[in-house]
């Protein structure tokens, strides 16, 4: 028995154990992945938009090379919170179930069953690729997640996406040697809030045609040579070696549903919960992070939801 459980190790689930140890109360975070699992899987090169400063928690300096911290800086970073406030951590546990039983929940995991009256849903939104939903996705040739561009020398590369990921992607992989890039974007431009050095690099690699870009446009299938697509010119096939499907993430919905969550009727499929204590319509039921834009996954950040962490703490410790 816990007085609380907090599902993900990400940023603002490590806020959060740390506000349960200032505290005082008996608490553990489960996760089923690694520390920060999802800043693990972002590409190696990348730069946060963020300073470091805007990025600490746990009292604890942030100190990057340049204004703007990389990969690497934050996960040596928030190693150092873990270990520094010697944080109750549970890593490679996955949730399979959570029942509401008398005076809390029962949650059973991969390898335990732990209770608790409170919960914490810290669960960020990075390990649940949007999928394309057509025949082929399942290739091993098609990428939901980008590390490095060393993979693709040489190689016929379709990125689907018009995004900061699909831009990156596109214009790191066209300069380690691709053999071609192609980008195929259901828009008919590339995404206005795209990194403002980035957007005019590939509006200029498109105009020239070193990477070639169809709009407006949409996969039919994906076979283990080709990729075969549709746009207002027709339909298309073209060679390819791998589809790098950058199209974005979603919050795990059905742990929220699970649990009872409702969500307002908006396009965005917004959780409910309420703003000063961050707890959901369900009884000791806390949201805390990303998961609380529901699909608008650019509302929440680390800057600006690690105060979810002494909200939701400020609400059950007064219990």
């Amino acid at each position: 028995m816990y007085d609380i459980i907090i599902i993900g190790a990400g940023p603002i689930g490590l806020a959060c154990g740390i506000e349960t140890e200032k505290k005082g109360l008996k608490y553990l975070i489960l996760d089923k992945g690694t520390l920060v699992n999802s800043l693990y899987h972002y590409p190696m090169n990348m730069t946060f938009f963020s300073t470091s400063d805007k990025l600490e928690i746990g009292e604890i300096p942030f100190i990057s090379h340049n204004s703007k911290p990389t990969r690497s800086e934050a996960l040596e970073y928030y190693r150092r919170v873990a270990s520094h406030w010697n944080l109750k951590l549970n890593l490679y546990e996955e949730i399979n179930t959570i029942d509401v039983k008398a005076g809390g929940y029962e949650i059973r995991s991969s390898k335990r069953t732990y209770s608790s009256p409170n919960l914490i849903i810290a669960t960020g939104f990075y390990d649940r690729p949007f999928l394309l939903g057509v025949p082929g996705e399942t290739l091993s040739k098609v990428k939901h997640y980008y590390t490095e561009p060393h993979p693709y020398f040489g190689m016929n590369l379709v990125v689907v996406g018009a995004a900061n990921s699909a831009v990156d992607v596109a214009l790191e992989t066209y300069r380690k040697g691709a053999k071609s890039v192609t980008m195929i974007i259901r828009e008919n431009e590339i995404g206005e809030n795209v990194k403002y050095w980035a957007r005019p690099d590939i509006v200029n690699r498109i105009k020239e045609g070193t990477i070639k870009a169809y709009f407006q446009a949409e996969i039919d299938k994906i076979t283990p040579n080709e990729v075969h697509f549709k746009d207002a010119d027709g339909k298309h096939v073209i060679e390819n070696d791998f589809v790098l499907a950058m199209t974005g993430y979603e919050p795990n919905f059905e742990m929220l549903e699970q649990l009872g969550v409702n969500f307002h009727q908006d396009e965005f499929k917004t959780p409910i919960y309420d703003p000063q204590s961050m707890e959901s319509n369900v009884k000791g039921v806390y949201l805390a992070g990303v998961v609380c834009g529901g699909y608008k996954t650019n509302k929440w950040f680390i800057e600006n939801s690690r105060v979810h962490a002494i909200k939701i703490l400020d609400s059950i410790s007064k219990k």
